[in-house]
C-alpha cells in the first residue's frame, strides 16, 4: 500500500489544477469517495481519493469549495476511470457537471460478469483478485471532522490504489470469456439509470401508491415535489419532511383545507408546523388540475409461481450461470425467469419486452426457458461432495416437436 509520503494531500484549487494538469494524459483514473450521508438531502462530500498512472492523491472537497474542474478532468479525455460499486460516486459528478466519468469501469459488476460473487465488497474482491488484505479500521470515521489523521488518510487512499491491478486481472478475464461488450452494455444501462434519478421525478418510488386512482397520484405527485423541494432547504432526508404514508393518507383524504389535514392521527408530532401552508399548496395545485393532466394508474404486473417448474426453472439459471461463468444475481432474479416462462406459456402479458431476452442477458438465457418448457434440459447430480454438485444436460425432446 501507498503509504503518507506517497501521495499529494490536495487542499487548494491551485494545488488541484496542477494535479489535473500534470495527469491530462493519463490512461487510467482510480476514483473514490468519503461522504457522509445520514440526516442531510444528499449525502456530503468530504473527501476523494484519485490514482493515476503518476501519482495518488487525496482531495480535500471540505477545503476545496468548487470542484468543477476535477470533475470535467474526469470526464473528458480517453481514460478509463475505474470504481467500485459507485453509484454516489457517478450522482456526485453527473449532479455538478451533467456527465459521466470517462469510461466508467466498475470492478465489482466485472467481477460478477466473470462468475464471482455479486456483490462483493472492495476487501473481499481485491484480496481474491490480487491477493491483498484490505484494513477496514476506519469504517465509522466521521470525515467531516479535520484534521485527517495518517491512518484515516493511507485507510481512504488505499480504496484507490489497488484499483489498477484489480482492473487489469478483470480486463483480461473478459477478454477470455468475450464479455467486454457486455460490462459496457451493462454499464450504459446502470449510468443511464442513475442519470434519471436526477434528470426525472421519482415520486412513482412513493410507497404504498399502487392501488390508488390518478387524482389522488396528482397529489402524490405535487406532494412528492413539494417535499422534495422543502427537504434540500432545510438540508434533510424528504422522508424526515413528510413520510410516504402521510403522503398517501393525504392523497386518499383528497383535501387542501388545514383543518382537515391537522385531523390525520399523528400529523402534528411528525410535521413540521411550517409545513403546512406548503403542503395544502401542493394538494391544492393537484386538485386544480384538468382530469387529462392525471398521472395514469399504475399497473402493477401479476407475478406467476409457476411451483415446481419454477423451482426447476431457477435451478437451472443457477446452474447455467455457473456453467458460464458468470454471475446469476447480475444476470436475473428467479422471479424474472418465471415471468418470462409465464409469457411463454401465454398466462402471462408483459407490457414490455423482458430484459431477460434483450442485449447480453439474451445470449445467456435466451433459449434455456424455451428448452426448459420445450424438455430438452435435464439436471443430474455430478458430484455430491462438491459445492456445485449439480450439472446440466440438453436432450432430445421427446414431446413430438422439432428439435432446434
Amino acid at each position: 500500500m501507498a503509504n503518507a509520503t506517497s501521495f499529494q494531500h490536495i487542499t487548494t484549487p491551485a494545488a488541484l489544477a496542477k494535479f489535473c494538469d500534470d495527469n491530462a494524459q493519463t490512461k487510467f483514473v482510480g476514483f473514490d469517495t468519503e461522504f457522509v450521508s445520514e440526516n442531510c438531502f444528499r449525502p456530503q462530500l468530504c473527501l476523494i481519493q484519485v490514482s493515476t498512472e503518476k501519482d495518488y492523491a487525496l482531495i480535500d472537497t471540505l477545503a476545496i469549495e468548487d470542484m468543477t474542474l476535477f470533475w470535467h478532468w474526469l470526464c473528458d479525455g480517453d481514460h478509463i476511470t475505474i470504481v467500485h460499486a459507485a453509484r454516489e460516486e457517478f450522482l456526485f459528478c453527473f449532479r455538478d457537471v451533467g456527465k459521466r466519468p470517462s469510461n466508467l469501469f466498475d470492478i465489482q459488476l466485472a467481477a460478477g460478469m466473470i462468475g464471482c460473487e455479486y456483490p462483493a465488497a472492495y476487501g473481499n474482491l481485491v484480496n481474491r483478485m490480487i491477493g491483498v488484505t484490505v484494513d477496514k479500521g476506519e469504517t465509522r470515521t466521521d470525515w467531516r471532522q479535520r484534521p485527517l489523521t495518517d491512518r484515516q488518510m493511507d485507510y481512504a487512499l488505499e480504496d484507490v490504489v489497488h484499483l489498477w491491478p484489480v482492473y487489469q486481472k478483470l480486463f483480461k478475464k473478459l477478454q477470455q470469456l468475450d464479455r467486454v461488450e457486455w460490462l459496457r452494455e451493462e454499464m450504459d444501462q446502470w449510468q443511464t439509470a442513475l442519470e434519471k434519478t436526477v434528470t426525472h421525478p421519482q415520486w412513482r418510488r412513493v410507497s404504498g401508491i399502487a392501488r390508488l386512482k390518478p387524482a389522488q397520484l396528482a397529489i402524490v405527485k405535487e406532494l412528492w415535489i413539494w417535499r422534495n423541494k422543502e427537504a434540500e432547504r432545510r438540508d434533510r432526508t424528504p422522508k424526515r419532511v413528510l413520510a410516504d404514508d402521510l403522503i398517501v393518507e393525504l392523497a386518499r383524504r383528497g383535501t387542501s383545507a388545514p383543518a382537515q389535514i391537522r385531523a390525520i392521527r399523528g400529523f402534528g408530532n411528525r410535521v413540521q408546523g411550517t409545513a403546512m401552508e406548503g403542503i395544502s399548496a401542493a394538494i391544492g395545485k393537484a386538485l386544480a388540475l384538468p382530469k387529462f393532466e392525471h398521472p395514469p394508474r399504475i399497473t402493477s404486473t401479476k407475478t406467476i409461481n409457476l411451483g415446481l417448474l419454477g423451482q426447476f426453472l431457477t435451478t437451472a439459471l443457477n446452474v447455467l450461470c455457473r456453467t458460464e461463468q458468470i454471475s446469476s444475481s447480475i444476470v436475473g432474479t428467479a422471479q424474472e425467469v418465471r415471468d418470462v416462462a409465464a409469457m411463454r406459456l401465454g398466462i402471462l402479458k408483459l407490457k414490455d419486452k423482458p430484459k431477460l431476452l434483450m442485449g447480453w442477458r439474451a445470449e445467456i438465457v435466451g433459449q434455456l426457458i424455451d428448452q426448459v418448457l420445450d424438455g430438452r434440459i435435464a439436471i443430474r447430480v455430478d458430484d455430491p461432495n462438491s459445492d456445485h454438485p449439480l450439472k446440466m444436460e440438453f436432450l432430445e425432446a421427446d414431446t413430438g416437436k422439432n428439435s432446434e
